[in-house]
């Protein structure tokens, strides 16, 4: 007889991960009396917590000459930790994952007295910081191995986590540049400056010099923009809202930001959905940690006669009125309170409703503080409305009716983000259907669209859901934005079967010379094996109990930021042209290319058919890149810079310009990026424990 899996020992069913145990981490199982007891210790605790205090205190920064000192030394250091070997790093790092472990309790004390965490949302979040730091440290070792390019670590990197997920995020952003080879600023956002305290420590014990992590703390109106701006700062890794990420490059126009935004996201339950497990995925997904999740649902939107459903509408507000709403301490409580007081777009959302709107169910203050709320549940939400397209951050679901799965898809797409969207459908056609159409980066069949795992579901947006050309925090490619790359020549390759890309190089060869011609064949022969193996669909943990497939899909308009933008400057050589050209025909993008003088009338005929071709100066090239809305740039030929400078000068350092300008490499993983973008597909692949042939059939 086996012996049981539930024990005190978490990983006895597992193993523990680490470099040679990949596996995720365990959350706590509420079902041992051991664990029940430690929970209960926790919260006795929480009203009187003052862990972290004395960390922030010490962290606190108030003259701007001392917060140059720091971070000028904080990029020092840094050098010096770039040189260190990937495999020295990485050692580091999964020993970070152990002491975050061994803190566990810690954290879940610190969230739930200066956050509001219950413990159920608040455990979920160490077991992700364990994970991202065992992910992180095997992609360092990696980095030195991506063929076609070499790894320039940054000194500096400004990590500024949110408050609504106060232990994984800043553990995820410090542990990434960490991994990259960059020393680290950690700045927490203020209402949960304690957490980002305790994680810093936690690294720190672990091994992390001080001097190449530094915990930072100013004074937002007096020094925040000095820090944010100063010339020290290589990269910035914000998760905030859209505005924030605006607000950052008006302090700094070049700033080179890698952020995950905002998000309004929606559940679609269409005629041939489980209905009862629809209104358990909707309301978990909706009101967990009070709806201040960048991936919460804050719409559900009903297809057909789920839409006149009085079973649906009775179940969802009965699940929803049933929510135990209180503080913390309080081991009953399934909703907590708001991290800070509700105000602004989080106020209109509890308070304010729209025209055609009704409250199916009115939130209520609970108490005088303005964060503990009742969760409301509004009716009658129009395409185009206020609420159908803001991000409101709080406990409130909006329900909206359509009459088609298409509606539906024109309803999630037509907002401004692109995080995450769920679907609950029983139906093949309608699941073949959504998962062509649906433009948001992570995408869920029946189950709730929150709580993704590091190695199983990357996670990260489209559209105004993400800012800078980064990847997926929890993929294969994280690490690769969080570093500078030097060319180097390609030693992998396969045959390249593309029919354009083919033509492409036919027309060019004859006017390269033989190391640019031999050059131009190893980036495609990259190209093609990086086709076939890195950008292929791909099941990342091979569950029987879950798909989850992480695709790329080539940028088109219709899912935002095409066609790319490429643009040579004067002195580009022609082969690397061809090079960024090719990768783009490859993997099926829509590219407008622009040259300042007229490219070689068999290359123009060869690239004819998959890209658009501009011959314009810099400054109208310049001008007309910034009258469009989201855009992705790919730079050729831009080693002084001038082409950079004069976008961002025209662009004014937009948040939605997606700027690639590094040197062309040889490597298909990198010269792919700018036209490619990352989906992560998570289908519950079981019904009642029985396999379930809607998922495994599904074509991804």
């Amino acid at each position: 007889m086996p012996s049981p899996h539930r024990g005190v020992d978490r990983y006895a069913a597992t193993g523990r991960p680490g470099p040679g145990c990949p596996v995720g981490t365990p959350d706590t199982d509420p079902a041992v009396a051991a664990h029940r007891a430690r929970a209960r210790d926790v919260l006795v605790r929480v009203p009187g917590s003052r862990l972290g205090v004395d960390e922030v205190r010490a962290a606190r920064v108030a003259d701007a000459h001392a917060l140059d000192a720091l971070l000028v030394g904080a990029a020092e250091a840094g050098r010096d930790w770039g040189a260190r070997p990937a495999a020295e790093r990485a050692a580091l790092l999964h020993r970070a994952g152990e002491v975050l472990e061994d803190r566990r309790w810690q954290l879940l004390e610190v969230m739930a007295a200066e956050a509001g965490k219950t413990l159920d949302q608040g455990d979920p979040e160490v077991s992700e910081a364990v994970d991202v730091a065992h992910h992180v440290a095997r992609l360092a070792v990696g980095l030195e191995a991506v063929d076609g390019a070499r790894p320039v670590p940054v000194a500096l990197t400004l990590v500024t986590p949110p408050w609504n997920f106060p232990v994984a995020i800043p553990a995820g952003g410090v542990l990434g540049a960490l991994a990259a080879g960059s020393a680290v600023v950690l700045k927490p956002a203020p209402p949960a400056e304690r957490c980002g305290a305790l994680v810093a420590q936690a690294l720190w014990d672990a091994g992390v010099p001080r001097e190449v992590l530094r915990l930072v703390q100013v004074d937002e109106e007096t020094l925040g923009r000095r820090l944010v701006a100063h010339p020290a700062v290589e990269r910035v890794v914000l998760t905030g809202a859209w505005e924030t990420a605006g607000l950052f490059r008006s302090f700094r126009p070049d700033l080179p930001l890698l952020a995950e935004t905002s998000g309004k996201n929606a559940v679609v339950v269409t005629p041939s959905a489980d209905l009862d497990l629809a209104v358990k995925d909707v309301v978990a997904s909706a009101f967990g940690h009070a709806g201040q999740k960048c991936s919460a649902a804050s719409l559900v939107v009903l297809v057909g006669p789920v839409g006149r459903s009085r079973r649906f509408r009775d179940q969802l507000l009965d699940a929803v009125a049933s929510l135990v709403v209180g503080t913390p301490e309080d081991v009953t409580v399934q909703m907590g309170p708001l991290v800070e007081p509700a105000a602004g777009k989080a106020l209109a959302g509890l308070t304010a409703l729209g025209p055609g709107e009704r409250w199916a169910l009115r939130p209520r203050a609970l108490d005088a503080t303005g964060r503990l709320w009742s969760p409301g549940v509004r009716s009658g939400v129009r395409a185009g409305s206020a609420f159908h397209r803001t991000e409101h951050f709080a406990p409130v679901l909006g329900v909206m009716t359509v009459g088609t799965l298409d509606e539906a898809l024109a309803v999630v797409n037509g907002v401004d983000y692109g995080l995450t969207s769920g679907l609950h459908t029983r139906d093949a056609d309608d699941l073949e259907r959504w998962l062509a159409g649906a433009h948001a980066g992570n995408l869920y069949v029946n189950r709730g669209t929150t709580g993704a795992v590091v190695g199983r579901q990357p996670f990260g947006g489209w559209k105004r859901s993400a800012v800078g050309p980064g990847a997926k925090p929890g993929g294969p490619d994280q690490l690769l934005p969080l570093t500078g790359w030097a060319d180097a020549p390609a030693t992998t390759g396969r045959p390249v079967t593309h029919p354009a890309v083919r033509g492409l190089v036919a027309a060019a060869a004859p006017l390269l010379d033989a190391a640019a011609r031999a050059r131009l064949e190893r980036c495609v022969r990259q190209d093609a094996l990086v086709a076939a193996e890195h950008l292929a669909p791909v099941d990342l943990a091979g569950l029987r109990a879950e798909r989850d497939v992480l695709r790329h899909l080539p940028v088109t308009a219709a899912r935002g930021g095409g066609p790319v933008e490429v643009r040579a400057g004067a002195a580009a050589p022609l082969v690397d042209v061809v090079r960024v050209a090719a990768a783009a025909l490859l993997v099926g993008a829509q590219v407008s290319l622009s040259v300042p003088h007229p490219l070689p009338g068999a290359v123009v005929a060869a690239l004819a058919p998959g890209a658009a071709m501009r011959v314009e100066g810099g400054a109208d090239w310049a001008s007309r890149v910034a009258a469009r809305g989201g855009v992705r740039v790919r730079l050729v030929g831009d080693g002084d810079g001038a082409l950079a400078r004069r976008l961002v000068a025209a662009t004014e350092g937009r948040p939605e310009v997606t700027l690639w300008s590094g040197p062309v490499a040889e490597s298909g993983r990198l010269e792919t990026r700018p036209f490619v973008l990352e989906q992560s597909v998570s289908l519950t692949a079981h019904r009642f424990g029985t396999p379930d042939p809607l998922a495994r059939d599904a074509r991804l």
